[in-house]
Parts: C-alpha cells; sequence; structure tokens
C-alpha cells in the first residue's frame, strides 16, 4: 500500500511537470509566432555599429569588399582578411581613401588553423576584440562530376567553406561570451539549403557551415549569452567571378543577384539583428516545400526551377591550391596610424 502510494505520488508529479512544460510551450509558441507577424508588420530598428571592430574575410573583392564597406560608412573600425594580398592592399587602400574610418589589412588563408590564430593575435594586439565577425569566404571546385573534382581542391572547398568557421570562431569568440556582446554572420549559400547538381562538395561544405552557425546559435542561448547574435545568410547566385558563367532559368523568380544589392540586404540583416537571411525571399518558398513534397517530386522540382543545369555554363576559376612560407610582418609607413599587416609569400 506505501508503494503505492508512492507511485501514484510519482505519477502525479510527472503528469503535473508534463502539464506545465505543455503549458510553456503553447505560451512560448503564441508568444514568438506574435512577434513573427510584428516584425513582417514593423521592421525591427537598427543597432548602431559605430566604432565596433568588424573582422570580414574574403575582403579583397566581391561582397566581401561591400559588406565592408557597407559597416565603414556606418562608423565600424574595419579588419579586413584575405588570401590574395595584392587585391587585399588595393581594396584596403580604397577604403581608407573613401571612409573616416581606421582599416587594418592582414592577408590570411582561413583554411589553415595555425594563420588564422596568428593573424587574429596579431589582430587583438593592433585593434582589440573583435566585435562583429562576417565568415564570407569561399571558393567553389567547378564543373566536375564528384568522382573527376580533384582532391586537392575539394579538400581546399571543405577547409575554407567550413573549417575556417571553427577557426574563427574559436579565436574570436571567446571575448564576445565574456563580454556578453558581439554578432558572428555566416554568410552561406542556397546551396547549403538545396542541393544542386555538380556541386556536391560545395553544398556539403555549406550545409555543413549552416548547421555549424545553428548550432552555436543553441550554444549561447544554453549559456544566456543573448547579447552575443548569430545572423545566417543563404543568397542565391551572386553576380562574381565565383559563380562566372551560371545562368538562371527564372531571372524573375530566383534572379543572379547585384553585389551590392546582397552587401546591403545583408548588413541590414547585420543590424536588425535577424537570425536568417534568405536572397530572393522566393527562397524561403523553395525550402519550405522541400520540407513538405515527397523527395521524387522535390527532384522535379529542382529540374523545374534550374537545379540539374545550373553549372552548365560556368566559366568561374576555381582559387588554386596556395602553399606560402612563413609570415613576414611589414609596416606601412605611407600615412601616420596606418595599421601593421602581415604579409604572405608564396611559392
Amino acid at each position: 500500500m506505501h508503494n503505492q502510494l508512492i507511485q501514484w505520488f510519482e505519477r502525479l508529479l510527472l503528469n503535473l511537470w508534463f502539464l506545465k512544460d505543455f503549458v510553456d510551450l503553447i505560451i512560448a509558441a503564441a508568444f514568438y509566432f506574435f512577434e513573427a507577424v510584428i516584425r513582417l508588420l514593423v521592421r525591427a530598428p537598427r543597432k548602431d555599429v559605430e566604432g565596433e571592430i568588424v573582422l570580414v574575410t574574403g575582403a579583397a573583392h566581391g561582397v566581401g569588399k561591400r559588406i565592408a564597406e557597407e559597416m565603414g560608412r556606418l562608423g565600424a573600425t574595419l579588419v579586413l582578411w584575405d588570401v590574395n594580398w595584392e587585391a587585399l592592399e588595393k581594396t584596403a587602400r580604397e577604403l581608407r581613401s573613401t571612409l573616416d574610418v581606421r582599416v587594418y589589412a592582414y592577408a590570411c588563408d582561413c583554411s589553415r588553423r595555425t594563420e588564422v590564430y596568428k593573424a587574429a593575435d596579431l589582430v587583438k594586439r593592433e585593434v582589440g576584440d573583435v566585435s562583429i565577425l562576417v565568415n564570407n569566404a569561399g571558393v567553389v571546385t567547378g564543373k566536375y562530376f564528384f568522382t573527376e573534382a580533384p582532391d586537392n581542391l575539394v579538400d581546399r572547398t571543405l577547409r575554407v567553406n567550413v573549417a575556417a568557421h571553427f577557426w574563427t570562431y574559436k579565436a574570436f569568440l571567446p571575448a564576445m561570451v565574456s563580454r556578453n556582446h558581439g554578432h558572428l554572420v555566416c554568410v552561406a549559400c542556397h546551396g547549403g539549403l538545396l542541393a544542386m547538381n555538380g556541386l556536391a562538395d560545395y553544398c556539403a561544405s555549406k550545409y555543413a557551415a549552416v548547421g555549424f552557425a545553428e548550432s552555436i546559435a543553441l550554444e549561447l542561448l544554453v549559456l544566456k549569452r543573448e547579447g552575443v547574435k548569430t545572423t545566417i545568410v543563404c543568397p542565391f547566385l551572386i553576380n562574381t567571378t565565383m559563380f562566372g558563367g551560371c545562368q538562371t532559368k527564372w531571372p524573375s523568380f530566383l534572379p543572379i543577384i547585384d553585389q551590392k544589392d546582397a552587401a546591403k540586404r545583408i548588413v541590414d540583416a547585420i543590424l536588425r539583428e535577424k537570425m536568417y537571411l534568405l536572397l530572393p525571399c522566393s527562397l524561403y518558398f523553395l525550402v519550405a516545400l522541400k520540407s513538405f513534397m515527397p523527395a521524387k517530386l522535390g527532384i522535379i522540382f529542382v529540374n523545374f526551377f534550374g537545379g540539374l543545369d545550373l553549372m552548365d555554363q560556368f566559366r568561374g576559376t576555381p582559387v588554386p591550391f596556395i602553399t606560402y612560407k612563413k609570415p613576414q610582418r611589414q609596416r606601412d609607413n605611407s600615412s601616420i596610424g596606418e595599421p601593421q599587416n602581415v604579409l604572405m609569400e608564396y611559392n
């Protein structure tokens, strides 16, 4: 009789606990659904980034350069990383001449863990703690069947598009967590949500980047570091040399995006602290459609929207597999207060 009473009491507690969790779920679901509806009608205010230290990888050209330029116009201190030192130095000079902000340039192959840590240490000493990290650098292998793709290019795709995010987060996230202030931006691709023919390693790397960024966001939630924000960006093709020659079947539905427009939209998402940004908006519809339709029907839709022949006219040049010597530091004395640079010498 005594044991039965205890068991009955335990079942009652479990039922009450389940009821409490269920009520919490309903209240939270209603609140956040209401919030989402309000956000559709009233846009969130843009935060002030003046004085913030913004690091952009892959900043020598393309979208990375545009993002840095947009951030600089808002008064942020810019830290530019790229493996192409000559192009990066040119971009840094342009931004210094047109923007009234500090601009620092560091050559760094983000796929190399040791180089990321070395460059990060220099940034911390010479500039300060990075408060907005934009992981934008990316490469694509090219138009190959996966079994024909050169191993070194596949390896580089995975290291640049995925592993680099691990090392930059390792380098800069601890300071953000300790201050409960910062912003992590993962610039991925629609290929991280919807697979494409001819881009097996690229899609795999972007799926991984999106999953990694989502997992980090959950870790920050559990750590109660609400001051560290995350934004995941998944654009369709952008008119850069990376996907040169690629065409879209439905330019009105899935347009190839202009670099400046993409950068403005990405920066706006960062300022409004949006968790996800899909470009164009039609991608939201396609992702939702993928979640509900049968797999074979999904393949028909992929073909209808051009996902099977997207790379047929590809003429972009894959980034070469680069090896280089020990980094050297170089002081640019062209003007007072110019930053100290890391110069990579390539074999």
